[in-house]
């Protein structure tokens, strides 16, 4: 039995009873004593630019958790009753700054930055007023054309025009990438930059991961795409947070890729994990990547989790980050919690964002069952 496998099997034996009908489903859960990363934010003040989707919000409670007095700053748009308790300070990051003006933080943590050119503007207003920058990249800012193991050194992808400011999925990687250097050119030394993969997990708000616990958990004939053996790469939200605060509390700064475990779990292993450890009634149809091509299914967006073979992947090197305190929770623990989390939000478009919808997997499942068989 593999390790990833054991895993499941580990999360599903503590986790007792199936949650397919067990009435189950509040947000997202407190977090355990195991998980608070100690009170080291006692009677320091921090900043966090953004706080109120998916990843904010996990790193307010952290931060409330270990002690930290915080504030946000946010256009207000986005749940803006979500911390009513918290101070919120409102403006714009393209153009309005004014209510940073003369403040002091000891720690600002940037999880909306996705332009340089306001990233700078943040930085530069901010460095002789706070100690610690913590930049929320991805692992998108990798030019990542051959498929290799994407290490922290790695060439980063680049622009040909470096002054746009339109963010497309061809530009987002680079722009990340030119926001990190706008951060560290403004407070040389003391940034911290977390290059995260696929975050998943409660509040996810692109349905990229939400879709298969959900998919699986109602069971029947589920179209399951590609390679069964091929690797898939993600990180809890919640250990995310953690390794954020780990870096912070123990001062840690530079560059850190922040994916799952280097192990690895297959496509296969997380479908199978989601039946067993939702209790699902779920029978697992494998389609070829050609044929799902051919078919019209997108890859990624539509399809979750599904690359092409074809299509350059390169593995995430986590080592520096294990090294600097980054742990993960079994994946079984993220497929119940996110499922629990799914229930309480199915009234939003973003739950399971512009997944696969059930009609067009009827219909693809027929066509795969009616196609002709060579010899």
């Amino acid at each position: 039995m593999d390790y990833s496998r054991r895993r499941f099997l580990q999360t599903a034996a503590v986790g007792g009873a199936s949650v397919i009908g067990s009435g189950l489903a509040s947000g997202v859960a407190p977090l355990t004593a195991k998980q608070i990363v100690s009170q080291d934010g006692k009677g320091r003040k921090m900043l966090i630019l953004g706080g109120t989707r998916f990843l904010g919000p996990h790193l307010v409670n952290t931060a409330l958790e270990s002690g930290w007095e915080v504030t946000l700053f946010n256009r207000g748009k986005s749940a803006p009753k979500m911390f009513s308790k918290l101070e919120t300070l409102i403006g714009d990051r393209k153009d309005n700054l004014t209510a940073l003006e003369g403040r002091k933080w000891d720690v600002v943590i940037d999880t909306s930055g996705y332009v340089p050119g306001h990233v700078k503007a943040s930085a530069e207003l901010l460095a002789e007023n706070v100690g610690h920058y913590v930049f929320i990249s991805t692992v998108s800012v990798y030019d990542d054309k051959e498929g290799l193991p994407l290490s922290e050194e790695s060439p980063l992808g680049v622009l040909e025009d470096e002054t746009t400011e339109e963010v497309t999925g061809k530009t987002y990687g680079p722009l990340k990438a030119l926001c990190e250097q706008a951060a560290e050119a403004a407070m040389p030394g003391r940034v911290t930059v977390v290059r995260p993969g696929l975050i998943v997990g409660p509040l996810d708000n692109s349905g990229r991961f939400t879709y298969w616990p959900y998919r699986v958990a109602q069971g029947g004939e589920v179209l399951a795409p590609g390679d069964p053996n091929a690797a898939i790469e993600f990180i809890d939200v919640r250990d995310l947070a953690e390794f954020t605060f780990t870096c912070i509390h123990n001062s840690t700064y530079g560059v850190f890729n922040a994916n799952g475990a280097g192990i690895g779990v297959s496509m296969q292993e997380l479908l199978h994990g989601c039946k067993m450890v939702l209790g699902a009634d779920a029978k697992f149809t494998w389609l070829s990547d050609e044929f799902l091509a051919e078919a019209g299914v997108g890859a990624w967006i539509e399809m979750p989790l599904w690359i092409p073979a074809d299509y350059p992947n390169g593995r995430t090197v986590i080592s520096k980050a294990v090294a600097a305190g980054l742990t993960h929770r079994a994946p079984g623990d993220t497929i119940r919690d996110t499922y629990k989390w799914s229930l309480t939000a199915l009234d939003s478009r973003r739950t399971l964002g512009n997944s696969l919808k059930p009609e067009k997997e009827a219909t693809v499942l027929e066509k795969w069952h009616k196609r002709p068989i060579s010899e």
